[in-house]
């Protein structure tokens, strides 16, 4: 599906940013009569089953509505908006593992919860994106991760080498609603959307224990914090309090400059970085978040190195040995893409095709290989080929139950010419700079 809203739902958002941008004290009055149009529903149904996902605590799924009909349940959806009867339920709450072995709490709205709050960001966003800081990168129309790495990378080149690396324990969790409240309005003074907007920030929630009991918590609403992570309204309102720090840093005008991307940011200095991580720690402070003190650290590069969206910076060098400032993706991230390889591969997928383990291991490698395309990539590329080789060599044995001199048959020029297995490292024959 294109990124490109429909004609009618573009001119609705250029018009939104339009006046935002005239006016940037201007409180929009009329805003909930634009969630429930037809075509602002229908962009967001099909952003959200772009993104795809589970269902929500009602069990409903995508293919179930498209069985029945989107177009009925889209009505149904756009009348009890209208007619102000809408009413959220509860977010069904799963653990994801982190890569520190830990795990961090993920909400899985409803799919009309999703929809109704997708059909919200499409107006809001265009309004909210004319007041987002250049400093901003996430989550943001036409900005990227990569954006946030360049400049990075450019300040340090620059000679801001001491680096605040920050970290905020459970940004996400701690948001208080009324300041957040107090944000949104500056911008809306209509009612009845900030009624919807407090509604998702006081939603339910659902935990599953491991006997299958079901539990609902309503933490968010009793201790008036809190933002709903993995839901699609979840980006924006985080920038949109994220937008306080930064808006704050340069007003106070904070030592460094900062970059951020959503809740993760640095502050890049000439120097005193001890100095910026306390005016920071102060500032959060009174914006109501705590600093996690045991990963925020200072490094002073290139001395030292810091990682960042999964790029390490810091020293790099050349083929001829002489040293730069530089990014390279991170080991843990080149560790954690082995080990998805890994599990790719094991046993229990042996009754798929061999043309089909590969299309899917081509998929997450071109997917990574998209990602991971800064700075000098080579090496990296060099451990995820051989690592897929490896275990896609040993996934063809176990499910030819191949042994000894028939593994000959799976050699390297095997795997890419004849079975089209990709091969990372040939994409950086179009990067003259990665192989420095």
């Amino acid at each position: 599906m294109s990124l490109t809203p429909p004609l009618k739902v573009g001119k609705l958002q250029a018009a939104l940013q339009a006046k935002a941008k005239r006016a940037p004290s201007y409180r929009f009055y009329s805003l909930h009569d634009k969630i429930y149009r037809e075509e602002v529903l229908r962009w967001a149904w099909e952003r959200c089953r772009k993104n795809g996902g589970s269902p929500g605590v009602d069990g409903q799924s995508f293919e179930q509505i498209e069985r029945a009909g989107v177009a009925e349940w889209l009505g149904a959806l756009g009348q009890e908006l209208r007619e102000k009867s809408y009413r959220a339920a509860a977010v069904r709450r799963v653990m994801i593992p982190k890569e520190d072995g830990k795990t961090r709490p993920l909400g899985i709205p409803t799919i009309r919860d999703r929809v109704a709050q997708m059909a919200v960001v499409i107006v809001l966003e265009p309004i909210f994106e004319a007041d987002f800081p250049d400093e901003q990168y996430g989550y943001r129309p036409g900005r990227s991760a990569h954006d946030a790495i360049r400049a990075i990378h450019g300040k340090l080149n620059q000679g801001h080498t001491e680096v605040v690396d920050a970290d905020l324990s459970g940004y996400f969790d701690t948001i208080p609603h009324h300041e957040l409240m107090q944000s949104l309005a500056r911008r809306i003074s209509d009612g009845a959307m900030l009624a919807l907007l407090k509604m998702w920030l006081e939603m339910p929630v659902e935990i599953t224990d491991d006997r299958g009991h079901k539990q609902r918590t309503t933490e968010n609403k009793d201790t008036g914090k809190g933002t709903p992570q993995g839901a699609p309204i979840s980006p924006l309102l985080s920038n949109l309090y994220m937008r306080r720090f930064v808006l704050g840093w340069k007003k106070h005008k904070g030592q460094g400059h900062v970059v951020a991307y959503a809740d993760d940011f640095v502050i890049l200095c000439r120097s005193r970085a001890e100095h910026a991580r306390e005016q920071m720690e102060k500032l959060m402070g009174r914006l109501k978040l705590k600093v996690n003190a045991q990963k925020t650290r200072i490094a002073r590069v290139p001395q030292e190195s810091f990682d960042f969206l999964g790029y390490t910076m810091g020293r790099c060098y050349r083929l001829n040995g002489s040293q730069y400032i530089g990014t390279k993706p991170a080991k843990k991230r080149i560790a954690a893409f082995c080990k998805d390889i890994s599990a790719l591969t094991e046993r229990n997928s042996y009754w798929m095709p061999v043309e089909a383990k590969v299309a899917e291991l081509n998929s997450r490698l071109r997917g990574w290989g998209n990602y991971f395309c800064l700075g000098p990539v080579s090496r990296a590329y060099a451990v995820v080929d051989n690592h897929a080789r490896h275990r896609l060599r040993q996934w063809l044995n176990g499910k030819h139950s191949s042994r000894g001199k028939r593994t000959r048959r799976y050699a390297a020029v095997y795997l890419h010419q004849d079975l089209g297995l990709v091969s990372l490292a040939r994409t950086t024959r179009n990067f003259s700079w990665a192989k420095a």
